[in-house]
């Protein structure tokens, strides 16, 4: 073997060692970011930010802990038209999205970056009929893109997490779109829990979505924001937010729906204080 082979194969064997050391690192790293507790400075802040984190069992409340300190270290936030992001908002953002994944394995392993403005904010849309284009402006709360970023209005997301019982979050709303597209494609059906069956999956909120549609059309009464209408994706995302914030309706009303996310997401809200 020449010098400069000698030279070539040790070069490759640092390297390898490097991608190997930094793997490791990494690993370590997430291991003692999910085993960490929060500060009573920032427990305080999340308990009167998120006042439904006060419900929690013991228990879950160390996982989120660990889960919302991994977030921290992992997600940047960006303040949008002028707004300094503060403690706060970082905190009780983090809390309300770790909710949703505090007792599973699921994480946002392709979210980096969450972008707040101070209220609501306009998004241009693309609507396509036939062969006519047109773009509109619309008055956006939050929106949630694939891979990132996840776009809040900060004023609704103190709202939202404020009342913990009138089914309204935009922070479980485009979260539980970032859950969704984990399977790759946004489209209601994320990747489900072990023991999970898609055929069930399928008959709950396909049947929950029809009955859903009729009594927006007839203008009854519905247990869901009449916006999950619109699609099986936004339902989806519609029926999380009353998943955590209206348990015992949900229970109650819409049975076999509460039973998939309770599987989904290992939670049993209506069992919480």
């Amino acid at each position: 073997m020449s010098t400069g082979q000698i030279i070539l194969l040790l070069l490759l064997v640092l390297a390898a060692g490097a991608y190997v050391f930094r793997g490791w690192s990494k690993r370590q790293r997430r291991k003692r970011l999910l085993a960490s507790e929060l500060s009573g400075h920032q427990r305080a802040i999340i308990e009167k930010s998120v006042p439904l984190v006060r419900r929690l069992p013991p228990d879950l409340r160390r996982k989120l802990e660990g889960k919302i300190s991994l977030f921290l270290d992992q997600i940047r936030f960006v303040g949008c038209n002028g707004l300094d992001v503060t403690e706060e908002m970082r905190l009780s953002i983090a809390a309300q999205a770790c909710l949703l994944v505090a007792n599973t394995n699921t994480w946002y392993r392709n979210l980096y970056t969450i972008l707040i403005y101070p209220d609501a904010f306009t998004s241009r849309r693309m609507e396509q009929d036939g062969y006519v284009v047109t773009e509109r402006q619309t008055a956006r709360l939050g929106e949630s893109w694939s891979r990132g970023p996840v776009i809040l209005s900060w004023t609704d997301v103190e709202d939202g997490a404020a009342d913990a019982h009138d089914g309204h979050n935009v922070v479980f709303h485009e979260f539980a779109h970032q859950v969704d597209d984990l399977s790759g494609h946004t489209n209601a059906i994320p990747v489900l829990s072990k023991g999970q069956s898609f055929r069930d999956w399928e008959h709950a909120f396909v049947d929950a979505f029809d009955r859903h549609v009729r009594n927006v059309e007839r203008g009854h009464r519905t247990l869901f924001d009449a916006y999950g209408a619109t699609s099986h994706v936004e339902f989806f995302a519609v029926a999380v937010e009353v998943f955590f914030e209206k348990p015992f309706e949900m229970k109650s009303e819409e049975a076999d729906v509460y039973e998939q996310l309770a599987s989904l997401f290992r939670l049993d809200p209506a069992s919480w204080g």
